[in-house]
């Protein structure tokens, strides 16, 4: 089941979702794609990723109905989406696995580190950057406002004006992929800012790093691909990993199907 990032609707970028969803089809695995509330043909109030859990419930309830015979689903985000599907996953029995692509962990700190650790020094060393320099068409004040404010969002130096009660996304993140009990792909793009966001939280937690290493989890990265795979190279790589972890992981005879739904029963139910 395709669960979709926001905001955009079922297709998805660059009609990333309905070609995905015919890879699948085309090998016999059912595929089941949605528009949740507030997006695309479903009508109600545009929602949150962290907001769409009956929506997905739902979702669920009519994909197996019309598989009667399968006998749980596997979730599939990119993003938010991905965030999303963990912290699902583990309220209903039967979600047997997940494919997260980039998931989506941000937060003040952890994008504020992630520009200093993997884009400023890359930036450096650019030479498009020096000759900006040399011309005099960069904006040096600015970029070192930019600079030091994100500094100062690394050291927690902001930490005052947030929300003390409410648990920071990237351990809501790990809790929810630590303990769910089924097999888990992650995919990331090596040339994301998103991805590599998501692997330094993982690196700084013990227990994620020893679940991202464990032998329910498998772990792919396609380092040249941007955030939404929008090459067709990229894309069918992550459609064949995508295919290929979901019959190794689920061995089985698929039926060849794949339904789109505007999401009109989420109204009705």
């Amino acid at each position: 089941m395709l669960v979709v990032g926001g905001p955009q609707y079922r297709v998805g970028s660059h009609r990333q979702f309905v070609l995905l969803a015919r890879t699948l089809a085309a090998q016999g695995i059912p595929v089941f794609r949605f528009d949740y509330r507030g997006m695309g043909d479903s009508t109600g109030a545009q929602r949150e990723f962290d907001d769409i859990e009956e929506d997905t419930r739902r979702a669920v309830d009519v994909f197996m109905s019309m598989m009667p015979r399968m006998r749980g689903v596997v979730l599939w985000g990119l993003c938010d989406a991905a965030s999303a599907n963990a912290c699902y996953a583990n309220l209903d029995g039967r979600v047997f696995g997940q494919i997260a692509v980039n998931p989506w962990v941000r937060t003040e700190e952890s994008e504020a580190r992630t520009f200093i650790r993997h884009y400023y020094p890359k930036r450096a060393m650019s030479g498009s950057f020096w000759r900006q320099m040399v011309s005099m068409q960069y904006d040096v004040i600015s970029a070192m406002r930019d600079f030091l404010s994100k500094l100062g969002s690394s050291v927690g130096l902001r930490s005052a004006m947030r929300d003390t009660n409410a648990t920071p996304l990237p351990e809501r993140m790990r809790d929810a992929q630590i303990t769910f009990s089924g097999p888990a792909l992650i995919v990331v793009s090596g040339r994301d800012l998103t991805a590599k966001e998501y692997l330094d939280s993982v690196d700084a937690s013990r227990e994620w790093r020893d679940w991202l290493n464990s032998a329910t989890t498998e772990l792919r990265v396609l380092e040249d691909a941007d955030h939404t795979f929008s090459r067709a190279n990229w894309r069918d790589q992550l459609a064949a990993w995508s295919a290929a972890w979901i019959k190794k992981s689920f061995p089985s005879d698929f039926p060849h199907t794949s339904i789109s739904s505007g999401a009109g029963w989420l109204r009705n139910r």
